[in-house]
C-alpha cells in the first residue's frame, strides 16, 4: 500500500535529490525520499536499542557491588603489575 504525501524540501535537499535521480541511482524523487525515510526508521530503531542496552547497563551496575575508587585503584594496579610479569617487563 502506498500513501501520497505532499513535503517540502529546501533547495539544497531538492538539488541533491534531482541530482541522485538524473545520475541514475534513483529513478524518481519518490524513490529518494523513501530511501532516506527507510535509513532514518533503521537509525531510529538502532537508537533505541542501543538506548535499551545502555538502560539495562546502567540499572545492573546500579544493583551491583560498589568498588570505591581506592579499590579501583588497587585492583588496576595488581593487574598492570601482573601482566607485566606475565610479558617479562619491568617496571
Amino acid at each position: 500500500m502506498t500513501a501520497k504525501s505532499s513535503f517540502s524540501l529546501t533547495d539544497q535537499q531538492s538539488a541533491f535529490a534531482r541530482a541522485l535521480v538524473n545520475s541514475g541511482r534513483y529513478p524518481s524523487m519518490s524513490a529518494v525520499v523513501q530511501q532516506g525515510l527507510e535509513l532514518l526508521r533503521q537509525r531510529t530503531e538502532a537508537e533505541e536499542v542501543d538506548l535499551l542496552a545502555l538502560r539495562d547497563l546502567v540499572e545492573r551496575r546500579r544493583n551491583g557491588r560498589f568498588v570505591s575508587a581506592d579499590d579501583m585503584k588497587d585492583r588496576v594496579a595488581n593487574m598492570l603489575e601482573r601482566k607485566r610479569e606475565e610479558h617479562g617487563l619491568g617496571r
